[in-house]
């Protein structure tokens, strides 16, 4: 997926992200499983359920799961930099309990059970957010649900990060989604505290 803002010159194409993996330029990185996202996988018990994370960065959620007994684990990222490095992290559970592709998001086939959201959706142009939940909306069965976090401000620089409002979102996901939470969250990294919305919709 090649993105040009209309104010900008700037692509965010699969050379634009390759390149801030190469030179290291990841400030987005906590380091850490997300906390929301940690939580929530804590509570589900079926471990072969089919779970995908898009635009994954270092994955520390799909690390998370591997190490709670997920078998079943999709990662794609459009760096060809970053998913080389995750095949070799990954390489005593690679192509069993999960598999890492380097792809355009949009490109992307296959069925879900459930998308975790984590800095992804953050990454787009705003023309491409419709797009977006459409994808995921394409990517899961009837009941399929996408749980994560969206950034609940504005940036003052322009992104990425871009952010938005609750009422936004809301207007995107609703042709495709139920609403089970939409909520700012209340156990955020310390760095994004009072800066995110948790949200777990359903696939209508």
């Amino acid at each position: 997926m090649e993105t040009k803002n209309t104010n900008s010159e700037l692509k965010l194409d699969a050379n634009f992200w390759d390149t801030r993996w190469r030179e290291n330029q990841t400030g987005w990185d906590m380091g850490m499983v997300s906390p929301p996202i940690k939580a929530y996988i804590d509570s589900l018990e079926n471990k072969n359920i089919r779970i995908l994370i898009p635009g994954c960065g270092n994955t520390y959620e799909a690390e998370y799961l591997l190490q709670n007994g997920f078998t079943n684990v999709t990662v794609v990222d459009i760096s060809p930099t970053l998913t080389e490095k995750l095949k070799k992290k990954f390489a005593a559970s690679l192509n069993r309990s999960i598999q890492v592709i380097c792809s355009d998001f949009f490109d992307l086939k296959g069925e879900f059970d459930l998308i975790l959201e984590q800095t992804f959706f953050c990454t787009l142009y705003l023309p491409f957010r419709a797009k977006y939940v459409a994808k995921m909306s394409e990517l899961l069965p009837t009941g399929g649900e996408l749980v994560g976090l969206l950034f609940s401000k504005k940036f003052e620089k322009e992104g990425p990060p871009f952010g938005g409002s609750a009422e936004e979102y809301k207007q995107l996901f609703k042709p495709y989604f139920n609403f089970k939470v939409f909520e700012d969250c209340y156990n955020s990294h310390p760095a994004r505290s009072g800066a995110e919305l948790f949200i777990h919709l359903v696939k209508k």
